[in-house]
């Protein structure tokens, strides 16, 4: 059958069906406001780093803290309170002399208020500060005075810290403080003790005795170094009280045995020493 020659041509239409209709490609907005919030808090992080104190960015950090009622400083700033607790003294540490409910001070005091009390204690504190450095004077300047005193003071470092004058004796090459490994103390020592007892009785404070020897090379079946360190501390005590260093004034004689090496070697001779500290008030 012939086809016809003026047939109109069939056009076939294909239709794209989309299901699921609706705004697509969304999501990086979603990532880029992650980014620039993330962007946000790290250069407000480098700006706190460098506009804020340390006490500030103590003070931030424990903000954030959850452990904060227990912390002992809860704030930086320098306005308002400063920085210091307004916590009870039953949950917090205070300011001032740390009172409690069963050892109790003076109101004021127990609320770390700055009051008479207070500056009363700072002014006692600056006396007895004093009063150390005018004894750790005295005793120097006792080199001056004859070579045996300049001899003397080649065993002897002073220092002054948060529990009193520390007076240290220590042994050197070739004039040790005691017969080796032995309690029995040179003639070096006698001296010592007492030059010692004649110094420290320009004061009245208490005194403590702490005796230190040095590691040995190789370990031993028993220990001595225990009863060493506590033997020495207790002769050099004796030595001082023989020359008139009142008994009352001991509060205390230790032996420390080798655990508080003075040198980073624990065997070395500088190691042999023993503290004698003019402790501060209530110490």
């Amino acid at each position: 059958m012939a086809g016809q020659g003026n047939a109109a041509p069939v056009i076939i239409k294909r239709k794209k069906i989309i299901k699921g209709g609706g705004h697509h490609g969304g999501a990086w907005k979603v990532a880029y406001a992650d980014f620039v919030t993330a962007m946000m808090a790290f250069f407000m992080l480098m700006w706190l780093l460098n506009a804020t104190t340390e006490k500030q960015r103590k003070g931030i950090a424990d903000y954030f803290n959850p452990t904060i009622p227990v912390n002992r400083v809860s704030g930086g700033g320098d306005g308002a309170f400063g920085g210091d607790s307004t916590m009870t003294e039953e949950t917090m540490a205070q300011n001032g002399t740390g009172a409690t409910a069963t050892t109790p001070t003076e109101a004021d005091q127990a609320r770390g208020e700055m009051g008479k009390s207070e500056e009363g204690d700072e002014e006692v504190v600056a006396a007895e500060k004093k009063e150390l450095a005018e004894v750790e004077q005295a005793l120097t300047a006792k080199g001056g005075e004859s070579m045996t005193m300049e001899r003397i003071l080649r065993h002897v470092v002073t220092k002054i810290t948060d529990e009193g004058l520390v007076v240290e004796i220590f042994d050197l090459e070739g004039t040790p403080l005691f017969n080796p490994e032995t309690a029995e103390p040179t003639e070096i020592t006698r001296d010592i003790a007492a030059l010692l007892a004649e110094v420290l009785n320009l004061s009245s404070n208490d005194l403590a005795v702490n005796g230190h020897v040095r590691s040995y090379p190789v370990t031993l079946l028993q220990d001595p170094t225990w009863d060493l360190s506590t033997e020495r501390a207790q002769v050099l005590r004796k030595l001082m009280q023989d020359k008139a260093l009142p008994t009352g004034r001991i509060a205390r004689v230790t032996g420390h045995a080798n655990r508080k090496p003075a040198t980073a070697d624990p065997t070395a001779m500088r190691n042999n020493r023993i503290e004698v500290i003019l402790l501060r008030k209530n110490r």
